[in-house]
């Protein structure tokens, strides 16, 4: 069994397993017709329960023949033009490289012992996405699997500092858990379901967290947030932090950044944005401008595998001030010792000379892989403006897209999109027949459904208003207007059928 592990005797091995491997997904990215298959959960998965793991097929070949049968035959492939459905992007080659670099590789990310230069390029990523933000030079960061981690541990730093402040300024002793439930949370009601899961997780509880109603654009109204902020201090309650969004999930607004930073200073709140789809626009040649006021943050979290088109997972959460990281710091003898953090070292960037560079400092985490390589990669390869040149792409793409439904009488859009994402759903116009609402609901939900299981094509959902929508999220420079016309034609007739069907057996 020594032969399977990689190493100076198996490097041979190693070349032809990888190249094989490569092989078969490249002839599957080729051949691919549709963004999935269509296949069912009750076809697939019996075959996939059938599979006895106690008895190795040993041949590598076997081994991805079985992998053709239960995974590459039926994935969901995102760099289809069709793949309208959740934030997922296809990726750059550069990066699809990096990762398997690093795979192989194997560095963990969290003591300098382990990873070297690995360290020092996740730290210089970290400082040039500071840079485009325009944190200052007190910032600093960390990668993370996910927009919902950055944000949870922003949202850890957050609390804990709100609790520094509230006990350092209190006449008298305070304990932490006195303070926790009075602590609150204000974002819009068209954020991340993960700012609601952080508080649970944070000990405060989902009714910590205040949703802000949203203008008909779907930004937060700040008006709102000002009177909310003012009840909060006038309750004997204390404003933790204000969560904007730069790019909500199912329209891709942008909240007022520069009020809600201004707002949240009066209050003495911490500021965080999620820019987990947004964060495209920090490489976009023409519209970097979208996210004036997001250098004011206290706190960002950017998800480089949405729209810097890398694979999962590569997101980073980062902050103003770097000494706010301490709160997720615990030294362990065994890993990062508190003197080692004192003696001789190589210099490390964001001001850490003399110090060794250990990343698990400052994240939640503790062996992590070495995501930063894949951006490393893209970046050396393609450069920023051609990154963003394709984020806008999708963009230019979104607002032609919205031309084409707006126009077509049978679908009604929710808003012009600001990034990439368009909101919309099938409404039937019968001569003579008043079609009950919740019928309109399920003729959109049925179409969803149906074209997910014709394999045609991936389109997401969503609930407006309690309504029943449908929701194209753009991120695939290779889609077309006549793909987006396709899509709506296939949407049309599933909804149709579906109506047609219930109002024959209604009468």
């Amino acid at each position: 069994m020594r032969s399977h592990l990689l190493n100076e005797t198996t490097a041979d091995l190693y070349r032809r397993a990888v190249t094989e491997g490569v092989e078969r997904v490249a002839a599957k990215l080729a051949t691919t017709e549709r963004p999935h298959t269509g296949i069912s959960v009750d076809e697939l998965a019996p075959v996939i329960n059938g599979i006895d793991l106690d008895r190795p097929l040993e041949d590598p070949a076997a081994v991805l023949d079985e992998l053709e049968e239960v995974y590459l035959r039926d994935a969901v492939y995102f760099h289809h033009p069709r793949y309208l459905g959740h934030l997922n992007c296809p990726v750059v080659i550069p990066a699809v490289l990096g990762e398997a670099v690093l795979s192989a590789v194997n560095s963990s990310l969290d003591t300098w012992d382990q990873s070297i230069g690995g360290t020092l390029i996740e730290r210089r990523l970290i400082d040039w996405t500071a840079q485009r933000i325009g944190l200052g030079p007190d910032a600093d960061g960390i990668f993370t699997s996910g927009g919902s981690q950055s944000n949870f541990h922003a949202l850890l730093l957050a609390r804990d500092e709100a609790c520094r402040k509230v006990m350092q300024s209190s006449e008298r002793t305070l304990p932490k858990s006195e303070v926790l439930p009075k602590l609150r949370i204000f974002t819009s009601e068209a954020s991340h379901f993960s700012v609601k899961k952080s508080a649970a997780m944070l000990g405060l509880g989902y009714e910590a967290v205040i949703a802000v109603p949203v203008d008909r654009n779907r930004r937060m109204d700040t008006s709102v947030l000002a009177l909310e902020l003012e009840n909060c201090a006038a309750e004997g309650l204390f404003p933790m932090a204000v969560v904007a969004t730069a790019g909500t999930t199912d329209f891709g607004s942008i909240d007022p950044l520069p009020e809600i930073a201004r707002l949240a200073a009066e209050h003495s709140a911490w500021m965080h944005v999620d820019a987990a789809y947004g964060c495209g626009l920090l490489i976009s040649p023409t519209r970097r401008h979208l996210l004036d006021g997001i250098e004011l943050a206290d706190s960002v979290t950017v998800d480089y595998h949405k729209s810097f088109f890398q694979p999962v997972s590569s997101s980073a959460m980062l902050v103003r001030d770097r000494d706010t990281l301490k709160h997720a710091t615990y030294h362990a003898d065994y890993l990062n010792p508190l003197p080692s953090a004192e003696v001789g070292a190589p210099p490390a960037p964001g001001g850490l000379r003399g110090k060794i560079p250990n990343q698990v400092d400052k994240s939640i985490q503790t062996t992590r892989r070495f995501d930063a390589l894949k951006l490393w990669m893209t970046l050396r390869t393609m450069g920023a403006d051609g990154l963003g040149s394709l984020f806008d792409e999708v963009i230019d793409l979104a607002a032609a897209g919205w031309d084409i439904i707006d126009a077509d009488p049978r679908f009604e859009v929710v808003v012009k999109p600001r990034i990439s994402t368009l909101v919309f759903r099938y409404v039937p116009r019968l001569e003579g027949v008043d079609v009950r609402r919740d019928l309109v609901d399920e003729a959109n939900l049925h179409a969803r459904k149906a074209l997910f299981a014709s394999g045609e094509a991936v389109v997401a959902g969503t609930k407006v208003d309690g309504d029943q929508y449908l929701k194209f999220t753009l991120l695939n420079p290779q889609t077309t207007t006549a793909d987006i016309a396709a899509v709506l034609d296939l949407l049309a007739s599933h909804a149709e059928q579906y109506l047609g069907e219930s109002l024959v057996h209604a009468s």
